[in-house]
């Protein structure tokens, strides 16, 4: 597989197979990193595409760098990337996880999309982080009174990212392909049923999967759904 790396818009880039007229961009989830859209790649360039995989903000290359991993930070980078693709490549499609879902939303939610395939993706932060608030036994007046609280858990709650997330609801309306995972514990069923009947999406289950795709069958079971998805109109 040919593969180049370079910065798009100041941003680290790899680069995934041979020329094509169409491509996919690939948004890694929380700790994740560029060289994941590698797998994917050996399938979407199999059918006839590149792929593109980039650095969120505190991942990958870029994981001492200066910028955070904030909507109103990674939204606009990835939409400058779309832009940049659009104009190498006839049709784009996005291929997310997780977080890397919700934020391809907040900044594509306008753009011509080919297909998306989402992999456990959160569609509804403002009901993630109030499950943390939840979990952490921490009320929307502590938060906005000490606007960061850390969490057990490893997670920091801040009242900026909240009063964000509730101003900016995207109205997804992409072809697109979900991949939820039964045992799912960001995302509750009803959470993406709801989301599935408000967009142009198509839920499929994987039974006895988690959030993070990691075992060898829960990866045979990635591998088989992308195989199955991955042309558009398919």
């Amino acid at each position: 597989m040919k593969i180049e790396n370079m910065d798009i818009m100041g941003i680290p880039a790899i680069i995934l197979g041979e020329d094509a007229e169409n491509a996919y961009l690939f948004i890694h989830g929380k700790n994740g990193c560029k060289e994941e859209a590698l797998q994917f790649a050996d399938i979407a360039c199999h059918a006839g595409f590149q792929v593109v995989g980039i650095d969120l903000p505190e991942h990958g290359s870029r994981k001492n760098g200066k910028e955070k991993l904030l909507p109103w930070v990674a939204a606009p980078e990835i939409r400058n990337v779309f832009e940049y693709m659009s104009q190498k490549w006839r049709d784009i499609g996005i291929r997310a996880n997780s977080i890397g879902a919700w934020l391809s939303m907040q900044a594509l939610v306008d753009k011509k999309i080919g297909k998306a395939l989402f992999v456990s993706p959160v569609v509804d932060m403002e009901n993630l982080i109030e499950n943390m608030m939840t979990w952490a036994g921490v009320t929307e007046s502590d938060l906005k009174q000490k606007r960061e609280i850390q969490t057990g858990f490893g997670e920091t709650l801040s009242w900026d990212y909240l009063c964000w997330v509730r101003e900016h609801k995207a109205a997804w309306s992409a072809q697109t392909e979900i991949l939820y995972a039964e045992k799912d514990n960001l995302t509750s069923r009803e959470v993406i049923d709801a989301f599935a009947k408000t967009s142009k999406s198509r839920i499929t289950l994987a039974e006895n999967c988690e959030h993070w795709f990691h075992t060898r069958e829960q990866l045979e079971i990635l591998r088989e759904w992308e195989e199955r998805y991955v042309v558009f109109g398919s």
